[in-house]
């Protein structure tokens, strides 16, 4: 039995790390995704999407890497690796404790099956021209930061959302939905529509084509600079979703505060607070790049806030 313990304790120690490693990964693979892009150039905006313009004028690859994106490509490789390594480590020891505890498997089985997925991706993912790579990869990783911060969390009695079956389902379909809104969001960033719109309330859409929607088609750029004259209408998609998303979330979290669950309450709140105040900035000052890190790395994180009250135990 002390046996045990001892290994459901490294469990967790070494979900925690995991957790930080995959919060590296997710924000260093967004800079090497939006660097690419063009975000952070210095002749901003006219570089925004002229690597994969170039492209698809058959010139060729023309994206120089500067320094600091040949370390953050090295940094991204190795903490890749480690991660894959303790994923494995943890779904050994997983299945070794006796008595077997069946969540803790199954969550480190799924976390390996996504790791392998993403390393699959991750040979198009240099030069991708179709949305459908970067939903994979952004998708995938901040999943796995969800999953992964389960196994991390030590158990500490009955949750109060336990009381609350129907909550913890509506959760999971809030959960869901926002993986599909961090969906479109990476369909607005690999399509180039993150100029589209010049402010909040400005966004026409009409009579464009909704094939632009398409993550397995590639984006067609007008080469002004400004990206693909069809990004308003998925940054419309993108920004109604949101809408929907905060609908859903807002009375979920009242009622897990009525429930007892204060501080996750409160948590999904403020990241909505602060995801919307994010989303607002980018679009006022022209998607700097810091921004845009912060904006995918909190999406991830009320991401896993809305999967741990779906699976509160």
């Amino acid at each position: 039995m002390i046996e045990a313990e001892r290994r459901q304790k490294l469990l967790r120690r070494l979900a925690i790390g995991c957790v930080v490693l995959l919060l590296a990964i997710s924000t260093l693979s967004a800079f090497l995704r939006l660097t690419r892009a063009g975000l952070g150039c210095d002749d901003w905006p006219q570089c925004y999407g002229q690597a994969l313009l170039a492209q698809q004028r058959g010139e060729g690859d023309t994206f120089v890497e500067q320094p600091l994106v040949l370390v953050a490509r090295f940094a991204h490789r190795v903490a890749a690796s480690a991660a894959l390594l303790v994923i494995v480590l943890m779904l050994w020891i997983a299945w070794s404790v006796r008595p077997r505890v069946r969540r803790a498997v199954v969550l480190a089985a799924v976390l390996l099956a996504l790791a392998l997925m993403l390393a699959v991706l991750g040979r198009w993912s240099s030069a991708a021209r179709v949305p459908a790579v970067a939903i994979g990869n952004l998708a995938g990783g901040l999943l796995m930061i969800a999953l992964c911060w389960q196994l991390a969390r030590a158990p500490r009695g009955a949750d109060p959302i336990r009381r609350g079956r129907a909550l913890r389902v509506a959760f999971g379909a809030a959960a869901c939905m926002l993986l599909l809104q961090i969906a479109s969001g990476a369909i607005v960033s690999a399509g180039y529509g993150g100029l589209a719109c010049p402010d909040l309330w400005t966004c026409d859409a009409n009579g464009l084509s909704w094939r632009a929607l398409d993550p397995f088609v590639a984006p067609r750029l007008s080469g002004a600079g400004f990206g693909n004259p069809d990004g308003s209408l998925l940054q419309q998609v993108h920004r109604l979703g949101a809408v929907a998303v905060a609908l859903l979330l807002v009375p979920l979290a009242v009622a897990a505060w009525r429930l007892g669950a204060r501080l996750k309450a409160l948590l999904v709140l403020g990241l909505l607070i602060a995801q919307g105040a994010l989303g607002a900035s980018l679009v006022a000052f022209g998607l700097p790049l810091p921004l845009a890190l912060v904006h995918s790395l909190v999406s991830g994180v009320l991401l896993a806030a809305c999967v741990d009250l779906a699976l509160a135990a």
